[in-house]
């Protein structure tokens, strides 16, 4: 990508000089390779540019084409509409249809929930398979009441009762929902989907059991006809109250217990029946997933039944009137007071808006192989929320098990929610009449036989904790809290705790020191070359062994950390050299902590290169006191050398060269730039006169090129000591051209053109090229006298030849850092021949 042009350069560089700011101009690196002494062209070298800070902020500029595809993306519907067909529809009307049987009676149980009338569960169900789909990108997501949200929703509108006992429960619930959706829609307007990848499935587990566990318990005493207590008080208290007051079960328990035990039978019967026949599992599914409907129905007669003669005084407690129609449909009522009755609980309400609807539709799209986005989802649950409170709606979000019964029933598109709309509509205008014998007690029976199937099975707690022991223990602490406190603090509890578990991973997690080892490929008994058809000879025999091209080198850790087998011997690649990667990242919260364990081994697997005494003893750092005056002493008489004298093991390495992986890194920030220039001046002043080549391996963002260059990075220490011409350039180089390829084909006309001459530092023009010979054909006479062409392949450098030091993996990393070192102890050898050191090695 171009820089910026020379007068915004030469702007930026005036007004750096008048504000006092020193602008360091990159380091002009040449070697023999950028000098063109090598068999590179230097009128093809490639210099890596670094990234621009303008062209960073010019691509965040979205074109006109960006702004167009946008807008476009608002109505996911527009991509497929035009597609549809019949076949499609007769799917929809299935699922549609099926939808609407259940949404019905949930829908009324689910507003008693949340202490509103049944009608408002109604226009809510309405609301959100009518609005959904127009912005919707999951087929099988259902939006409406949901038993968690009319939970909260209950809470919320007793609490805002006791601050505005003027004001309707109703009122409460549709400002809410207005709020609520509000920020949901300007989070996916925004495109911040993915801040709900911030909430662990644990953290998700442990809200929906807890949930679960929490309405069940409330809606018991209703099934049992008790009354004398408060069913919102916490879990434990409410199932202890529901032991206690037993004796004053009612006659509710009878509609109530029978009808919760009805809709297990049936689901249970129609699972066997399913095994047993195969050919009927549709059918068996239809009948399982219309008894909710069936169940109300049936207890409905009954209640006729019973008290079609005594309305006024019923033998159990009933539904009563419901309004037909949108009978409170109106601009809806939101103001300060309101809006203060429940900005404690807003939070929660987008938590809950939010956790259940993206992890159901992610769920569904994995399983029925689509992709939906998380961003315009928010959309759609923002839209149905912002404008269903006009007919009265509450708060509604994606539901489990109406999905899941869309889902099996068939659906092919979103517009399904259209049938189900129209369903829900008849039951409005045409059903209330029917609504008014509905027994209380059995809609408190379909309401804890929903939320039954939001409880995490012990199964899936148990592959929790096989895969993450910790997160378990958080899926406990959010259940319990839940049940000890509230569904609100269960929520908060357990993202506060996966929160807080990621921060402590972050700031104590430490690389690893690597060792080198190498390995063969073997398939069977036989060692595989490079290519996966190439079998060289059995493993272990001498074909086998002296095919030094099928071995390769791995770095793995010292200790063994990753689970490698311990009885691997693993090397480090030379004496000082050490390499080290990085284990989650490198920015400032971990960047301390992670090179503290690299000085630290460093220290204890290296000595100090300078064991001379200062001239004065103040001149001595305060934390390096130096040898005793008895330890002096006895260099001074000659009974010892001043390392056996202070103790220093002469066995170790000094400090050469560190090797740092970056593959784990994807960003650097001032922090952890700054704290590795400290431990380099710290390494540096402990390997003095020596000096530490640092090499930078697999660094796979430029902005953390330009990061590590502007700190030094990346070029030789050499630098220093203006010893250019002792450094050695190692680059990887990738082919462009082979035997077949076209740029090989048009050297061979070019070489035959020319009588057969090579021409050294031939390349194209993609970058600096290297022409190697093919193996075997070194030979440019053949047998029968004519001239043989030698077929030559043509490379290009991956990296830029101006930054050396940073090297496309660990093996030209090593390869760079030993041939130097050793060029350098050469080159010490010349000046200081009675000072060559025990160190020595080979790569």
């Amino acid at each position: 990508m171009p820089g910026p042009g020379p007068k915004a350069t030469k702007l930026g560089h005036t007004l750096a000089k008048g504000l006092g700011i020193k602008v360091e101009r990159p380091i002009a690196y040449r070697d023999e390779v950028t000098r063109g002494e090598s068999v590179f062209s230097s009128d093809d070298t490639w210099i890596e540019e670094p990234p621009h800070t303008i062209d960073a902020l010019v691509s965040l500029v979205p074109s006109g084409k960006d702004i167009f595809k946008y807008f476009i993306s608002l109505f996911p519907f527009l991509q497929w509409i035009g597609h549809y067909n019949v076949q499609w529809l007769l799917g929809d009307l299935v699922a549609g249809i099926t939808v609407g049987a259940v949404v019905v009676p949930q829908g009324m149980s689910y507003a008693t929930l949340a202490n509103l009338e049944p009608q408002f569960g109604l226009y809510s169900s309405f609301m959100g398979v009518i609005v959904y789909w127009f912005f919707a990108t999951s087929k099988d997501i259902t939006i409406g009441p949901v038993a968690v949200m009319s939970q909260l929703v209950g809470g919320i509108v007793t609490k805002a009762a006791k601050e505005l006992p003027d004001v309707p429960g109703h009122v409460i619930a549709s400002a809410l929902s207005i709020i609520a959706g509000s920020i949901v829609l300007f989070i996916g307007f925004i495109r911040f989907g993915w801040i709900v990848d911030l909430i662990s499935l644990a953290s998700l587990s442990a809200y929906m059991t807890g949930s679960a566990i929490n309405i069940a318990a409330g809606q018991v005493p209703t099934m049992l006809g008790q009354t004398q207590f408060n069913t919102r008080a916490p879990t434990y208290q409410v199932i202890v109250n529901i032991l206690k007051h037993l004796p004053q079960t009612k006659i509710d328990a009878a509609m109530g217990l029978t009808a919760l035990t009805m809709l297990y039978l049936i689901r249970i019967a129609c699972s066997i029946g399913a095994k047993r026949f195969p050919r009927k599992q549709r059918v068996f599914f239809f009948i399982s997933t219309l008894r909710t409907a069936f169940v109300i129905l049936l207890y409905t007669m009954i209640s006729w039944l019973v008290n079609r003669h005594r309305r006024s005084n019923p033998l159990f407690k009933i539904l009563k009137t419901v309004p037909r129609g949108f009978q409170n449909a109106a601009v809806p009522e939101v103001n300060p007071p309101i809006i203060r009755s429940f900005i404690n609980d807003l939070p929660a309400t987008v938590i809950v808006m939010l956790m259940e609807h993206i992890a159901i539709s992610k769920s569904f799209g994995r399983v029925n192989n689509y992709t939906i986005d998380p961003s315009q989802e928010m959309v759609a649950i923002g839209m149905t929320n912002v404008l269903g409170p006009f007919l009265g709606a509450y708060p509604a979000t994606g539901s489990f098990s109406r999905t899941a019964i869309k889902s099996k029933a068939g659906v092919r598109t979103p517009l399904a929610g259209v049938i189900t709309g129209i369903v829900v509509l008849l039951a409005i205008y045409a059903l209330p009449p029917v609504f008014y014998y509905i027994p209380s007690a059995s809609l408190s029976a379909v309401i804890i036989h929903a939320v039954g199937d939001l409880i995490t099975p012990p199964n899936t707690v148990y592959q929790f904790w096989r895969v993450s022991p910790f997160e378990v223990l958080i899926f406990f602490v959010g259940v319990i809290v839940t049940v000890f406190s509230s569904i609100e603090d269960g929520i908060y509890s357990t993202i506060s705790i996966s929160a807080a578990m990621l921060l402590f991973r972050i700031l104590r997690t430490k690389g690893s020191l690597l060792g080198r080892v190498k390995v063969h490929s073997v398939l069977g008994d036989h060692v595989i070359g490079q290519d996966h058809h190439q079998v060289i000879g059995p493993y272990g025999s001498i074909t086998g062994l002296s095919n030094e091209q099928a071995a390769r080198s791995v770095y793995l850790p010292l200790d063994h950390s990753d689970g490698s087998n311990p009885n691997v011997i693993l090397e480090t690649p030379y004496p000082g050299l050490f390499i080290y990667r990085f284990a989650e990242g490198f920015t400032y919260p971990n960047a301390s902590h992670t090179l503290e364990h690299l000085v630290d081994y460093i220290f204890k697997n290296t000595r100090r290169t300078n064991l001379t005494t200062y001239d004065r003893p103040g001149d001595r750092p305060w934390n390096d006191p130096g040898p005793t005056r008895r330890q002096l002493k006895r260099v001074e008489v000659g009974t010892a050398t001043l390392a056996e004298a202070t103790g220093v093991d002469i066995n170790k390495p000094t400090l050469k060269g560190i090797i740092l992986d970056f593959s784990s890194v994807n960003y650097l920030d001032i922090t952890s730039v700054q704290i590795l220039i400290d431990v380099r001046n710290q390494l540096d002043r402990y390997a003095s006169p020596n000096v530490v080549d640092w090499h930078i391996a697999s660094v796979n963002n430029p902005w953390s090129k330009r990061a590590l260059v502007s700190a030094g990075f990346g070029y030789p220490t050499d630098l220093q000591d203006n010893q250019i011409h002792h450094w050695k350039s190692i680059f990887s180089v990738a082919d462009i051209g082979g035997r077949d390829s076209a740029a090989a084909q048009a050297e061979q006309e070019e070489n035959a053109a020319l009588g057969g001459r090579i021409v050294p530092g031939s390349s194209g023009k993609a970058g600096p090229a290297l022409d190697i010979e093919e193996a075997g054909s070194s030979d440019s006479v053949e047998d029968d006298g004519k001239l043989k062409i030698p077929t030559r392949f043509k490379g290009i450098t991956v990296h830029g030849l101006n930054r050396p030091l940073f090297h496309i993996d660990l093996t030209s990393a090593v390869q760079s850092a030993i041939a130097n070192i050793e060029a350098r102890n050469a080159l010490d050898a010349e000046v200081r021949p009675d000072s060559i050191t025990k160190e020595s090695g080979k790569e």
